[in-house]
């Protein structure tokens, strides 16, 4: 069953949690996607996890769309939203036109960045019909990649209450808490007819998103993250004993190769001879 934004909003209604992960090619969206997740997220993040590039604030369009074509081809059932990379969103006009380059590749909604400053986009883009996913706390297009909690004051706790709900009453489908206090993210979770997809965030948000990479334990631990495989050791020991097998003569073996027929040989060989 392809899931769609009602069914997601029956999730947070129902309090069943939403499942979130970031994918950025093709192989490891068909497994999340075999997996049962309920969003496929393309994100920026993808700079930073896959290009080798310093912040997120160096991704393009043309990463983004070469990516979010790759993961589409292996989504059958998963909501896909994508990031609006930085700098993409900076009017109205440009928001629904880069928007809508993702739309004509599959998308199901887009994800952009900040608070009340974007609310202007946020209506625009929901008066053109395109679902879309705010994202408030820690924003890497904004704050850059050193994360640090937001809400742990009172005047900054009241405005992400405040920010949240002027986002949702624009036309936000979905909003991401990333690195806020829990009991801010309860607050705005509880407060919201839209579902919340925290990160970082504790653990009332109505669901959680992890970057894929941290998931399976490549690259280092960090504290708001679970790693549930060890990538790095598992893929190293992998290689290491390929080099091993090659320098040894132990790869390839019979069972790897493909062979001639004893006869067929027999003719080669004497058409060699008669070149010579």
């Amino acid at each position: 069953m392809k899931k769609d934004i009602t069914y997601l909003h029956t999730k947070k209604q129902r309090k069943q949690p939403i499942t979130v992960l970031t994918c950025y090619d093709y192989p490891t969206a068909r497994l999340q996607d075999d997996a049962c997740i309920d969003i496929i997220f393309v994100g920026d993040s993808v700079g930073t996890n896959v290009l080798g590039y310093k912040s997120e604030k160096e991704v393009t369009m043309a990463d983004m769309l070469h990516h979010v074509k790759a993961v589409r081809r292996g989504v059958t059932d998963a909501y896909l939203l994508v990031d609006m990379p930085y700098a993409s969103d900076r009017n109205e006009k440009q928001a629904v036109a880069n928007a809508n380059l993702f739309l004509d590749v599959g998308v199901d909604g887009i994800k952009l960045e900040g608070g009340t400053e974007k609310i202007p986009i946020v209506t625009t883009l929901t008066e053109q019909g395109i679902e879309v996913c705010t994202h408030i706390g820690h924003n890497p297009q904004i704050h850059g990649t050193k994360a640090a909690t937001h809400g742990k004051t009172i005047s900054k706790a009241k405005e992400l209450i405040q920010t949240a709900a002027a986002l949702a009453d624009a036309g936000a489908k979905l909003i991401v808490l990333e690195k806020i206090t829990e009991e801010v993210s309860q607050i705005i979770t509880e407060s919201l007819d839209i579902p919340t997809i925290g990160i970082g965030a504790g653990r009332y948000c109505d669901g959680q998103v992890l970057v894929i990479n941290d998931v399976l334990g490549m690259g280092p631990p960090f504290k708001h993250a679970q790693r549930y495989q060890d990538y790095d050791h598992l893929t190293f020991e992998a290689i290491s004993q390929y080099i091993y097998d090659v320098e040894n003569g132990e790869f390839p073996r019979d069972e790897n190769v493909s062979h001639i027929s004893a006869d067929k040989l027999a003719q080669v060989q004497k058409w060699l001879e008669s070149e010579r």
